[in-house]
């Protein structure tokens, strides 16, 4: 039996899942990622990049476009 954490409970989310849950592509994400590494939305685990959910949601109601 797995017990699988629904995406909208998730604190972060990879990249796979923030594509999903934003409907924003993979390579739009990574992009972001690459021009803002320092941004309150990602979170660096090794080389692993995930996305914290409540920030990038913030980030995105004040965007105009992503």
């Amino acid at each position: 039996m797995t017990n699988k954490v629904p995406i909208w409970y998730k604190y972060t989310l990879t990249i796979e899942e923030a594509a999903e849950y934003f409907r924003i592509g993979q390579n739009r994400l990574r992009q972001l990622v690459a021009d803002n590494p320092d941004a309150d939305y990602v979170l660096m685990i090794g080389n692993r990049v995930q996305i914290k959910r409540k920030l990038f949601e913030a980030y995105i109601d004040l965007a105009t476009a992503v």
